[in-house]
């Protein structure tokens, strides 16, 4: 968490925008959470949930996509982005949120980081933990109503694992989980230091 903060910080921007993305159960949300809380500016940033954005549980790619081009690519060029929420329920796209580059953005979520995305944001993150403790941790959080869908949700993770190569985009990964966590920051040369 400390490297996230001192990464924004560093950054000295008014208004970044932070993407972190990892596995399902990693504490992606976790992390989010505790960086909004512990925002190293004046404004308080605003943060977009991956989960709000899912058409559905095959829509990882869809919302990856999204990310990119309704929401980041609009904000850089013209200063206001968007994303389409996503009616669990009813199975059905809901309301348009319009996001600004005056406030600083955290978007946080599975296929948030992709290589569309990464030259359009700040801080780029990656955020892991062991394959064991990420499905405790994620079937434990949303009671059951998970389970059927891990295998098929992994296969898409997967994949997006395969096509956009997300960890060599991020400038911080960190792993989470046990007693101890590592980071390990880009040098920018392809290679990672533990720190």
């Amino acid at each position: 968490m400390d490297a996230v903060v001192a990464a924004v910080a560093a950054l000295a921007q008014p208004t970044p925008v932070v993407l972190i993305d990892g596995p399902s159960g990693a504490g992606k949300s976790t992390l989010a959470d505790r960086l909004v809380r512990s925002w190293p500016g004046p404004v308080r940033p605003e943060l977009v949930r991956m989960d709000e954005l899912y058409p559905g549980w095959t829509g990882l790619a869809a919302a990856s996509a999204q990310v990119a081009e309704e929401l980041l690519r609009p904000l850089r060029s013209t200063g206001t982005g968007r994303w389409c929420g996503y009616d669990w329920k009813r199975g059905e796209p809901a309301e348009w949120h319009p996001v600004v580059a005056d406030v600083p953005l955290i978007i946080e979520g599975c296929g948030s980081l992709s290589r569309a995305s990464a030259p359009l944001v700040d801080l780029r993150v990656w955020l892991t933990a062991d394959d064991e403790v990420r499905k405790e941790r994620a079937l434990a959080r949303d009671n059951g109503s998970f389970d059927a869908y891990w295998d098929m949700w992994q296969t898409q993770f997967d994949a997006f694992l395969v096509r956009e190569e997300p960890v060599g985009l991020a400038d911080l990964v960190l792993e989470s989980g046990g007693a101890a966590a590592r980071t390990r920051r880009s040098t920018g040369a392809g290679t990672t230091v533990v720190s």
